[in-house]
């Protein structure tokens, strides 16, 4: 079989795929649909290795994650976001820094990972996906407000995470990182990516006042995320925060078009972001096979726990403190909020951008993928008993 037949193969497998996973996702009803993907990707990580082609890790962040993020920005609630705006933010700049350091400096002094790797490993983890748990909110008419502040936790620490993800990099792959470095790179990278999400957003609004129909709209709107993380990557800037701020403008003020909200445009969305997340799961189940995990598996186990436990500082403390200057979140709310923070597809991407670089520890990649399927695996399957022991379906 020559590449370009099993190149057809990866397609067909993942329509295929796409297709059964939606109806279990369907029949399991609150079952969220990346824990059965993430099982998916296990299964096809144990079959004999050379089926399927290997891309490159900046090929999957460039193909996958602006569609998944542009998705996201184009489904929020605005209005609602708004109400909610000082814990959002405050998760994802405070939050994202405070899990970066936590993490790291854990498992430099309990792992055993030198402090890059360390730091490194926190940043491939930092950002949180719960999309799926949006969904089960939205099934079981959770307030809006609890909806709110974890899909925009989720999307702006996508911008947040990755620049510092891509900071931290780049001052490992340079020979003698350093924290100011780092900072320095940091701030370049964010206010570069915002300043091309900015002019991409609103040129690209310009195009949508041409576009007269929804096929002309849908691809307007790819234009927009694909172009806008294109041109940050070019200038070395962030392309994830390129797409957030790109997706926000259009999400703002395309709505003044009269556009953007027919079924036709969102449900094209809604269905590329299932393929990508597909797709991506498993690409990287071939990539990083499940069997790769069992050699360095109480490294896997121990990271998640790192996770899992200083997850609870930034959210408990800065919802705390977001409660005193803003509308009160109710405990419930922190709980769900922090059991909630799953990784997912980003942190998968981001993890096989890593593998086989020079310079960088191999175990860092195929332990933050052994994190994501556990955080999937672990807090996906049991979010609807949380919520419910909660009783946010209640409310």
């Amino acid at each position: 079989m020559n590449a370009e037949q099993r190149f057809l193969l990866l397609l067909i497998l993942v329509g295929a795929l796409a297709t059964v996973l939606g109806l279990v996702s369907k029949r399991a009803r609150l079952l969220p649909y990346p824990v059965v993907l993430a099982a998916a990707g296990i299964a096809v990580g144990l079959l004999p290795g050379g089926q399927f082609p290997r891309l490159g890790g900046s090929v999957i962040l460039l193909a996958f994650v602006p569609g998944l993020v542009f998705e996201a920005a184009l489904t929020l609630d605005l209005a609602e976001l708004r109400r909610r705006m000082l814990p959002v933010s405050l998760l994802a700049t405070v939050g994202v820094a405070m899990t970066v350091l936590l993490i790291g400096a854990v498992t430099h002094l309990l792992l055993g990972f030198s402090w890059a790797s360390g730091f490194l490993l926190g940043a491939i983890l930092a950002a949180t996906d719960p999309i799926a748990v949006v969904t089960l909110l939205r099934r079981l008419k959770a307030p809006g407000g609890l909806a709110a502040i974890l899909e925009g936790e989720s999307l702006f620490n996508d911008g947040t995470g990755v620049a510092v993800f891509s900071a931290v990099l780049a001052t490992i792959l340079s020979g003698s990182p350093s924290f100011g470095d780092a900072t320095i790179r940091f701030l370049e990278i964010t206010l570069g990516g915002t300043a091309i999400g900015l002019a991409v957003g609103f040129l690209g609004l310009a195009l949508l006042r041409f576009a007269e129909d929804a096929p002309l709209e849908i691809l307007a709107t790819l234009v927009i995320a694909y172009g806008s993380y294109l041109a940050a990557d070019l200038v070395h800037a962030s392309g994830i925060v390129a797409v957030v701020v790109a997706g926000i403008v259009v999400a703002r003020y395309g709505a003044q078009l009269g556009r953007l909200h027919g079924p036709q445009l969102l449900g094209f969305w809604s269905l590329l972001a299932f393929v990508l997340n597909a797709m991506l799961f498993i690409i990287v189940g071939a990539a990083l096979p499940a069997w790769t995990l069992l050699p360095v598996a109480w490294l896997v186990l121990g990271a998640f726990l790192i996770m899992l436990i200083t997850r609870a500082v930034p959210v408990y403390g800065l919802l705390a403190l977001a409660a005193l200057r803003g509308p009160s979140i109710q405990w419930r709310w922190r709980h769900v909020t922090f059991w909630a923070g799953l990784r997912g597809a980003l942190s998968v991407a981001l993890a096989l951008s890593v593998a086989g670089l020079n310079g960088v520890d191999s175990r860092v990649s195929v332990v933050a993928y052994g994190v994501v399927l556990l955080s999937l695996l672990v807090q996906g399957t049991l979010l609807t008993p949380v919520m419910r022991g909660l009783r946010i379906e209640a409310e």
